[in-house]
């Protein structure tokens, strides 16, 4: 059993050690830190490479204070956004003469974003021709922007590429500040490590958010949802709360447990009696533990152990059941009427008080042993 729970604990710590070390490096879907098949360092170590700085926010506020001409701003999931947050982030986008990438904006979203603008349902197939005259789309050729939403708009001077079904997958829309415009992106998949190398998802990546040298990247926060709305607002059960990386460690132990569980639940053989290493006498037993009881001045527990002991013998010798061998009203008269020498105070010394020191204690031990001696040559 020891060595069960032993191989459970180094496993237990081994998982836990290795969750916490990928923890360290999972920082969640699209993150531009993670390098996970579905985080985006990819693109961000690309776009630094070409002198654009990214920075991480979680709050609407700070997404729109850090906009500007200079800056793009990336919304990754606009659909989680309350209505106070797409009111922040409408704001930025009139006003700050940059560009905007809403991520794959629904109908929930879009009404408030970019109004004018609606979904027409899922593209049909994932790689996608550009189709348009924008010279992003144009240079970087066939891309994943399919596989999710589709829109359609009847604003002027929107520009319209990646058809699927006659509706485009990515659109362009200028804003009322000279210079800025909102980009309408359906899908997520040319900004995930797993896909970025594939097509011209990089191409088209990296001139979509590398047009301005300073990239606001808003990863929204739970405390920016709003609450009861929107498909990214469902409620979640316990396992989606669960970081990857402890749930593979709670696998882990769940399997090591159910292993541990299968082969201490077979039975390998017949039970074996081991030797002892070291065989004890008796009397080496009572004499450590006399010296335990003297150490610890437990006269009491000492006196009360020699009289329950004298009391069990005594019993037996006088034919008393060993169920009343500890009732003085039983065990006294049947040892009384074996005595033949000099009166003894029976119920005293079976039954009396507590030695007051250690002499006091050995002369009971004493007269214990000679009661006893008296009523068995008797």
């Amino acid at each position: 059993m020891r060595r069960t729970a032993a191989v459970l604990a180094v496993l237990a710590a081994g998982a836990v050690i290795l969750a916490a070390l990928n923890s360290g490096t999972r920082h969640g879907h699209l993150d531009p830190r993670s390098a996970d098949p579905t985080g985006s360092r990819a693109v961000a170590e690309l776009l630094k490479e070409r002198g654009v700085t990214t920075r991480v926010v979680t709050t609407a506020r700070e997404a729109a204070d850090a906009t500007g001409p200079r800056t793009t701003l990336l919304v990754t999931d606009p659909d989680r956004l309350g209505a106070g947050q797409r009111s922040a982030i409408r704001s930025a986008i009139d006003l700050s003469g940059g560009r905007t990438v809403l991520l794959a904006p629904g109908d929930h979203s879009l009404s408030d974003l970019s109004p004018g603008v609606r979904t027409e349902g899922d593209a049909g197939s994932d790689d996608l021709d550009p189709r348009c005259a924008l010279p992003a789309a144009t240079s970087a050729g066939r891309a994943g922007t399919g596989g999710d939403l589709r829109y359609t708009t009847a604003l002027p001077g929107a520009t319209a590429c990646y058809p699927s079904g006659g509706h485009p997958t990515l659109l362009v829309l200028p804003t009322g500040t000279t210079g800025g415009d909102t980009v309408l992106l359906g899908s997520e998949t040319i900004l995930l490590n797993e896909s970025l190398a594939e097509q011209g998802n990089a191409s088209l990546a990296l001139q979509l958010l590398g047009s301005r040298p300073d990239l606001v990247w808003y990863l929204p926060s739970l405390a920016d949802s709003d609450p009861g709305t929107g498909p990214g607002d469902q409620d979640k059960s316990l396992l989606e709360l669960i970081p990857a990386g402890w749930s593979w460690a709670l696998l882990q132990l769940f399997l090591a447990a159910a292993l541990a569980a299968l082969w201490r639940a077979r039975p390998l053989g017949p039970l074996v009696t081991e030797k002892l290493p070291v065989a004890i006498r008796a009397s080496e037993a009572t004499e450590g533990r006399a010296r335990l009881y003297r150490k610890a001045g437990a006269r009491d527990r000492a006196a009360t152990v020699l009289r329950a002991a004298t009391r069990e013998r005594l019993a037996a010798l006088v034919g008393v059941p060993p169920t009343r061998a500890h009732d003085p009203a039983v065990l006294v008269p049947a040892v009384s009427a074996r005595l033949t020498g000099e009166p003894r105070d029976v119920a005293a010394l079976l039954f009396g008080t507590t030695p007051s020191d250690d002499a006091a204690l050995v002369a009971l031990a004493d007269h214990l042993d000679a009661l006893e001696r008296e009523v068995r040559t008797s």
